[in-house]
């Protein structure tokens, strides 16, 4: 697809130059831009949590579980 952007002439310059240091076309720095941009948007979702377990130990401060115990305490 086709599309237009309209830049500043020193936003436009300063791709311009980083697409020669990089050794690619102008066309190939944008598209890695923005292909970049969307995958690290995909990944930042607000509202996304990790719960973790909370755990009771019996000295606080440590913790002595098997692979197995810890295992069934993710699943």
């Amino acid at each position: 697809m086709r599309t237009t952007l309209e830049l500043p002439d020193e936003t436009f310059r300063d791709l311009k130059m980083l697409a020669v240091q990089r050794g690619v076309t102008l066309k190939e720095l944008l598209r890695t831009v923005v292909e970049s941009e969307l995958a690290r948007a995909q990944f930042s979702q607000p509202g996304r949590r990790v719960k973790f377990p909370i755990l009771d130990s019996k000295e606080p401060g440590t913790l002595d579980l098997t692979n197995a115990e810890i295992e069934e305490l993710l699943t």
